[in-house]
């Protein structure tokens, strides 16, 4: 299965790491590091995120890393990171 992140995951993955960056460097660096990994985990049980109904025509999950929710969608051999966000976050 390949791995593949879409800009806005990109995008989102670069604002948690400005924003601990400013606090804690190494903490920023961890939980980057941290989220990187996490589709690399998935890919092993591609269906253990819980699905997402609202997307009807798609499956889109979303998986717990820690306080971080990551969505991704399941298309043939791709598994495509949509976004991360931390669980506090107002979306």
């Amino acid at each position: 299965m390949e791995i593949k992140w879409t800009h806005r995951a990109i995008s989102d993955l670069s604002r948690r790491h400005e924003f601990l960056a400013s606090v804690n460097p190494q903490a920023a660096a961890q939980t980057v590091q941290s989220l990187t990994k996490a589709p690399t985990r998935i890919i092993h049980q591609p269906r253990i995120g819980e699905r997402l109904d609202e997307f009807t025509t798609r499956e889109v999950r979303r998986f717990l890393i820690g306080h971080y929710e990551m969505r991704y969608d399941l298309t043939g051999n791709t598994l495509y990171v949509l976004r991360i966000w931390h669980t506090r976050e107002h979306r």
